[in-house]
């Protein structure tokens, strides 16, 4: 996969997080909405996997250069708005969570689990992993937080 198609596989998989994300927080009837989320998280989290399995396969987009490591970083902070969004589907406050089985709470907490360990790949090949940039630079996921983002 070339650079530019893994940057926009991974444009499209955050809109498809606010997409879940949003549904989630405008509360509709859980009954019409859930199964259909639920179907999206499974497709989210199943790219995400696609991405992580081609980088662990040496199949990573232009590696060498700055654009790849930005590609990486942006995967990573994608990556960390799936897990919000998967914790925040299992907060009991949620309607949707309230109304699903045990069997898809563990679902999603196995998700979770997987996908904190899916941001640690992307991490490892982003320029925060880069010792002399690291230091200096701050990420989409810090500025989201110090911007009050999501």
């Amino acid at each position: 996969m070339n650079s530019a198609g893994f940057e926009d596989t991974v444009f499209l998989l955050n809109i498809r997080i606010r997409m879940v994300r949003d549904t989630m927080r405008l509360n509709p009837l859980a009954e019409l909405f859930m199964e259909r989320c639920l179907e999206d998280i499974a497709f989210i989290d199943y790219v995400l996997t696609e991405l992580a399995k081609q980088i662990s396969d040496g199949d990573e987009p232009a590696a060498a250069n700055g654009a790849a490591h930005s590609a990486f970083d942006y995967a990573a902070d994608t990556e960390w708005q799936f897990n919000q969004l998967l914790t925040e589907f299992l907060l009991e406050s949620n309607a949707f969570s309230a109304q699903a089985s045990s069997q898809t709470h563990e679902k999603i907490m196995t998700r979770r689990h997987v996908s904190n360990g899916r941001r640690k790949i992307f991490e490892s090949l982003g320029t925060s992993s880069q010792p002399d940039l690291a230091e200096s630079m701050v990420s989409s996921t810090e500025l989201s937080i110090l911007f009050g983002g999501n």
